[in-house]
């Protein structure tokens, strides 16, 4: 095949020979490091001298342009390109369409196989020959075959007898930018936003096209570029040029770009007098619209859509239903295969008995209504991206509608990007989690992915923690979060702990015992943060406004936004009380669910203050009263975070020192805001147990009324 010779040159540009440099984390997980092992690289060298990719497409040069880039910069290898299988071992990719040879390798690969993108890589002996095939259906299959092949290889992992068949579990893998157009980020942490609008289309940054790859690498196949709380100005000409250009970047890595729509958009920028989505008028305005997105940028993904929610317009301020929005605007999209992602983070002016219900009242309703080519987009916990929150009750609700599952990314509760938190396992804590829809194995993920309710349009997003910053997350370790997002959204099966040694031997060292270390770093992450934050099912407890930092005396505003609404601390005790005698949000959960809930005893006690107000004399499992044990809690979160820095410490010398003192100091960060965090809550949750702190909880370094007279200001995400 042809060689795209400058885009090859700007690959190893980022992968220079000389690595002795300081690491500032630009190349993400795709570093790909020399491999130090003789061994190992002499299999290599056996394997792949000879490299044989078949096809022309954009998207099969990418593949290939990448393999060539990648095996160069961990092997120096001179690879040779051949039309047959050559010498000790060929490497041979491509679509059964694409060379009639791939399909007599794999003669068991039956037509649906592997679909559009899944891929089958296997290892094949000719004679004296290795051949090792790389597979699809699809060429976006054959770039993601690639770069699992990559990963292989960048990990050490044993490279004899590969059988590896995969295909992605939901249809949509996306990306959600909170990005505006002004080039700030809400809730982003790392930066402004890396889409410089000023510039565009004239000036396309090689970052876009680096983003792009990293995407492709975890098999993420849609970005949406724009803020939910929307700006109608995305949708005009001038802005449409731009995202075109930014299309034509992510189209050769398989990726489709995606915008939010403004509902009132016709009447913002069409001069309509109405938004109303019944109006004939407003309906033909957004077909035009998509007729002119369209023939700008062939394959647009759709629209996300944020309606009625925090202010921001949609069908009921004209008395129609989020179906009746949802589905006009399907209409106008669907002639081109286009999609619409309708939020259920839902909230009125009203404020309600209990938010964490409103979703589920107002969707329920209207499972079944929607159009084919419509997900309702559903946050993973029914409140809003909390350190830990049950599963959101409407998956499994709506076993006509095809659910999409959006995560965070970015760190909004969780320490603003300067705390190691992994996310890997609050995703996998929400996928496996039982819904009992249609009996025991109705896992979240099975509603997510389909299998449950027969669903085709299958998709999971997150809220993206990328920015302008130089190692593009903000914290090292958030790399770690938007890697193992894209891995989950492929195969929701995937541990934790697998993600992590993948993500640390790509990205920090291949040492057993320093990334068995950083793993166990990282695996218990999450769990200290909850410990020092929200224990034992509390929620939304943090600062006004930012979230950055402690809050539990928050009670101006609206009610649903502050602490004290949440955690409804007096003197007899503490917690919001969702069973069948308070808010009965117990109810919209499926049997057994419900009753498990419902009684203090066997709800589970990291969910105990979610769904109970106890008294804070209340006996918990350990023999301990709720206070004590919520005191010990928060000291144990602020131990571990001790216990990272002290663990880090001894690691100098050991890995690459840029990396090594940025998360130093990182570290030190959380520790302090741990004890932060700690003695903020406790002073003040004391003044209504009126009880000691027990044995092995450290006195707070100050009075409440200090942490309380603390302000902080412009906290970045706002």
């Amino acid at each position: 095949m042809k060689k795209t010779y400058s885009f090859f040159l700007s690959v190893l540009l980022l992968f220079p020979a000389a690595q002795a440099l300081a690491d500032d984390g630009y190349r993400l997980w795709l570093r790909f490091q020399p491999v130090n092992d003789r061994g190992y690289l002499r299999e290599c060298e056996r394997r792949f001298e000879n490299v044989m990719i078949t096809g022309e497409s954009p998207v099969i040069r990418t593949a290939h342009d990448e393999f060539i880039a990648g095996m160069t910069s961990m092997t120096g290898m001179s690879i040779r390109e051949v039309a047959s299988p050559e010498g000790r071992g060929t490497l041979i990719a491509g679509t059964f369409s694409s060379s009639p040879f791939i399909a007599s390798l794999l003669p068991d690969a039956v037509p649906g196989a592997t679909g559009e993108e899944g891929y089958i890589i296997r290892s094949v002996r000719q004679g004296r020959r290795n051949i090792t095939v790389v597979a699809s259906e699809g060429e976006r299959g054959v770039l993601y075959g690639l770069f699992h092949l990559l990963r292989i290889i960048s990990t050490g992992s044993p490279l004899d007898n590969l059988d590896i068949k995969e295909q992605p579990a939901t249809r949509l893998r996306l990306l959600n930018h909170w990005d505006n157009l002004d080039g700030s980020v809400e809730r982003g942490y790392a930066g402004n936003s890396i889409w410089n609008w000023h510039l565009l289309p004239g000036y396309i940054s090689p970052r876009y096209r680096d983003y792009a790859r990293a995407n492709a690498s975890i098999g993420i196949n849609g970005t949406v570029i724009t803020n939910v709380n929307a700006n109608a100005l995305v949708l005009t000409p001038q802005y449409l040029a731009k995202v075109a250009a930014l299309a034509d970047v992510m189209r050769p890595y398989g990726i489709r770009v995606y915008l939010t729509a403004r509902f009132s958009a016709p009447q913002e920028t069409g001069s309509l007098p109405t938004s109303d989505p019944l109006d004939p008028a407003v309906a033909a305005w957004w077909k035009a619209k998509a007729a002119e997105i369209y023939s700008l940028i062939p394959d647009f993904g759709g629209f996300l859509v944020k309606a009625n929610s925090e202010g921001q317009p949609g069908p009921q301020n004209y008395g129609r239903s989020h179906a009746d929005g949802a589905n006009m605007l399907a209409d106008a999209v669907a002639p081109y295969g286009g999609v619409v992602m309708w939020r259920a983070f839902v909230y009125d002016n009203n404020v309600p008995v209990d938010r964490a219900k409103q979703a589920y009242n107002e969707f329920v309703p209207l499972d079944g209504k929607f159009r084919e080519n419509v997900l309702v987009q559903v946050k993973n916990g029914p409140v809003d991206f909390q350190p830990r929150e049950p599963f959101h009750p409407l998956f499994g609700a709506m076993p006509s509608t095809p659910l999409m599952m959006e995560f965070q990314i970015t760190q909004e509760y969780l320490g603003c990007a300067t705390h190691l938190v992994y996310l890997a396992p609050l995703y996998s804590e929400v996928l496996t989690s039982d819904t009992y829809a249609a009996g025991p194995g109705s896992e979240v993920s099975k509603v997510i992915d389909g299998t449950l309710h027969g669903h085709a349009l299958t998709g999971m997003a997150g809220v993206a923690n990328i920015g302008s910053e130089r190692n593009w997350t903000g914290h090292l370790f958030g790399q770690a979060n938007w890697y193992a997002f894209g891995r989950l959204a492929w195969n929701p099966r995937l541990s934790p702990r697998e993600i992590a040694m993948e993500w640390i031997r790509m990205t920090m060292t291949h040492d057993p015992a320093i990334a068995g270390g950083i793993s166990d770093m990282m695996l218990t992450s999450r769990e200290a943060a909850v410990n020092y934050m929200t224990p034992l099912g509390l929620h939304h407890i943090m600062a006004e406004g930012h979230h950055w930092g402690p809050g539990p005396w928050v009670d101006r505003g609206r009610p649903d936004w502050t602490a004290v609404y949440y955690h409804r601390a007096d003197t007899a005790g503490i917690g919001f009380d969702r069973t069948t005698a308070g808010s009965n949000a117990v109810s919209q959960y499926f049997p057994p669910l419900n009753g498990i809930f419902n009684d203090p005893r066997t709800c589970p006690e990291n969910l105990l203050l979610w769904f109970h107000h106890l008294p804070w004399y209340y006996t918990m499992k350990s023999g301990r009263t709720l206070w004590d044990e919520m005191c010990l809690k928060y000291q144990e979160g602020v131990n571990t975070a001790e216990g990272y820095r002290t663990y880090w410490e001894t690691l100098q010398g050991k890995i690459d020192s840029e990396q090594y003192e940025h998360v130093r100091q990182m570290l030190a960060i959380q520790a302090a805001e741990a004890r932060w965090w700690k003695d903020a809550c406790l002073l003040y949750f004391q003044t209504f147990s009126r009880m000691p702190f027990p044995e092995g909880v450290e006195q707070p370094l100050h009075d409440l009324e200090y942490y309380r007279s603390l302000k902080f200001y412009f906290v970045p995400g706002i």
